[in-house]
C-alpha cells in the first residue's frame, strides 16, 4: 500500500479545474434554463390563446340597429395594447367551451347577449333608480396552467375594462345635454357602464392542486425513471462482474460475465421495461390512493404511467451507456434542467423565450405532461394532448433505441470493449 496522504491529492490543480469546470457550467445551466426562463414571462409573451365570444344580439336605438358587443370585439382584436401579446380568437360559445375544455385556451372574454339592451337601457332608466348594468364576463382556465391563466385573466379583464370606459365615451357624445340633466351617480355609472365579472371557466375538482397536480404527477414519472436508470446501470455492471457494490461497510463482487456494451443495454432495458410495471403502480397508488389525487380514466391512467417510466428510463439508460460516468449530467440537463421551465405546466410556452419554446418541442416532460393533463382533466380527449403525448414517447423510444444501440455497437465493432477494474493492475503493470 502507499504511504502517500490521501489528502494530499488536494492539492493536485486537474483535480480542482476538471471538477470545477464540471460543477460551474452545471450551476451556470441550472440558473440559465429555471431563471431565465421565468424571469420576465409578461415581456415574453407572445401570441398567448384567449376566447372572444360576442353572443350580443343588439337592439334598436333611435330606429337604427345597434351591437356594441360587435363594436367591442372589432375594438378589441385591434387594440395596440395586446398587439402580440395575446391571440384573441373569436368564436362561439360552444367552441369556446370545448377549447376550455382542452386546454387550447388560457382565458376568455364573453360578451352576453343583452349587452346592447341593458346599456342602452341605462340612458332612460337612471332617472327611475338604480338600473341594472351589463355584465362583460371573463373565464379562466387554471386547467390549462395557473400562471397562464392569470396571464390571460389579467390582459383580458383589461380589455374588458377598456371597452366598458369606450362604451362610456359613445353614449356620453350620443347623450349630449340630455345626460348633463342626470344625476351625478347616473352619469358616473354611464361613464363606465359595464360590470366585469371573473369565473372559472372549467372548474375543477378540489384535489387537482389548483392544475398543477398533472404536472408534478408527470415529474415523478420522468423522475422514477431517471434515476432508476442510474440504479438499474449500476446493478446490472456489478451483476455482470465489471464492478463492485459497495453496501455500507461491505464490497461486494461478483464473477466477470462478459458481455458486449449491446448486450449490456439490451439487459439493462428489459429490466427497465419490467420494473417500470411496478413503478407506474406504486405512483399511481401513492397519489390516487394515498393522497387522495383527483382522477378518472385509472386503467389508462396506468397505462401511460408505465410507459412514460418506461421511455425515460430506456432514454437514460441510452445516454449512461453512452457517454459513460458524465451521462448522469447529460441525463440530469436533459430530463431535469431543460425539461422543467419548458413543461408548458407553471408558465405557459407563449410566455417563454424562443429558445425554451424550441426546446419544448422535443422535450419529454412537456410532452407527458400533456398526456397526464388531458387524462386527469379532459376527460382523456385525444386531442387535448394525450395523441401528442403516446406519439412523442413513441418517437423517443425509437431515438433512444437506434441512438443507443448504433453508437454501442460501433464502439463493440471498434473493439472498445469494457474491461473489469480488477483486471486493470495485472495488465497494465510493468514487469519486475
Amino acid at each position: 500500500m502507499s504511504g502517500i496522504p490521501p489528502f494530499r491529492v488536494l492539492r493536485a490543480k486537474p483535480l480542482w479545474i476538471a471538477n470545477g469546470v464540471i460543477t460551474g457550467v452545471l450551476a451556470l445551466l441550472f440558473t440559465v434554463f429555471y431563471v431565465g426562463a421565468n424571469i420576465d414571462p409578461v415581456d415574453h409573451m407572445k401570441n398567448l390563446p384567449v376566447g372572444l365570444v360576442n353572443a350580443d344580439k343588439g337592439a334598436a336605438v333611435g330606429g337604427k340597429q345597434v351591437n356594441l358587443g360587435a363594436q367591442i370585439s372589432k375594438s378589441i382584436e385591434k387594440s395596440d395594447a395586446s398587439a402580440g401579446k395575446i391571440d384573441w380568437k373569436v368564436m362561439g360559445e360552444k367552441e369556446m367551451k370545448e377549447e376550455l375544455g382542452q386546454g387550447k385556451l388560457y382565458g376568455a372574454l364573453v360578451i352576453p347577449a343583452d349587452f346592447t339592451s341593458s346599456t342602452v337601457a341605462l340612458t332612460g332608466a337612471a332617472t327611475a333608480g338604480t338600473p341594472a348594468r351589463p355584465t362583460l364576463t371573463v373565464l379562466t382556465n387554471q386547467s390549462a396552467g395557473s400562471v397562464g391563466s392569470g396571464l390571460a385573466r389579467t390582459a383580458t379583464t383589461q380589455a374588458a375594462e377598456n371597452a366598458s370606459l369606450q362604451v362610456g365615451k359613445e353614449l356620453h357624445a350620443q347623450g349630449g345635454a340630455r345626460q348633463t340633466k342626470l344625476p351625478a351617480a347616473a352619469r358616473v355609472l354611464l361613464a363606465d357602464p359595464a360590470a366585469v365579472t371573473v369565473k372559472d371557466g372549467h372548474p375543477l375538482d378540489s384535489h387537482s392542486g389548483l392544475g398543477l397536480t398533472a404536472f408534478y404527477y408527470a415529474l415523478v414519472l420522468v423522475v422514477c425513471g431517471m434515476l432508476s436508470a442510474n440504479v438499474i446501470s449500476g446493478q446490472v455492471d456489478h451483476a455482470l462482474g465489471y464492478t463492485h457494490n459497495d453496501m455500507g461497510p461491505l464490497r461486494l463482487h461478483r464473477p466477470l460475465i462478459r458481455a458486449t456494451r449491446v448486450q449490456t443495454l439490451a439487459v439493462a432495458a428489459t429490466l427497465m421495461a419490467g420494473l417500470s410495471l411496478l413503478m407506474g403502480t406504486l405512483v399511481m397508488a401513492g397519489a390516487v390512493g394515498l393522497m387522495g389525487m383527483d382522477a378518472s380514466h385509472l386503467p389508462l391512467l396506468w397505462l401511460y404511467s408505465v410507459c412514460a417510466i418506461a421511455v425515460t428510463g430506456i432514454g437514460a439508460l441510452t445516454l449512461l451507456a453512452v457517454f459513460g460516468t458524465p451521462g448522469m449530467l447529460v441525463v440530469t440537463l436533459v430530463f431535469i434542467g431543460m425539461a422543467v421551465p419548458t413543461a408548458n405546466a407553471t408558465t405557459p410556452l407563449q410566455a417563454l423565450p424562443g429558445f425554451y419554446r424550441f426546446l419544448a418541442e422535443f422535450e419529454p416532460l412537456r410532452q407527458i405532461t400533456g398526456g397526464i393533463r388531458s387524462i386527469l382533466y379532459y376527460d382523456a380527449q385525444a386531442d387535448a394532448g394525450l395523441t401528442r403525448g403516446w406519439l412523442m414517447m413513441a418517437v423517443g423510444l425509437v431515438a433512444a433505441a437506434l441512438f443507443g444501440f448504433g453508437v454501442l455497437g460501433w464502439y463493440d465493432r471498434k473493439g472498445l470493449h469494457r474491461i473489469p477494474a480488477e483486471a486493470e493492475p495485472e495488465e497494465m503493470a510493468a514487469p519486475a
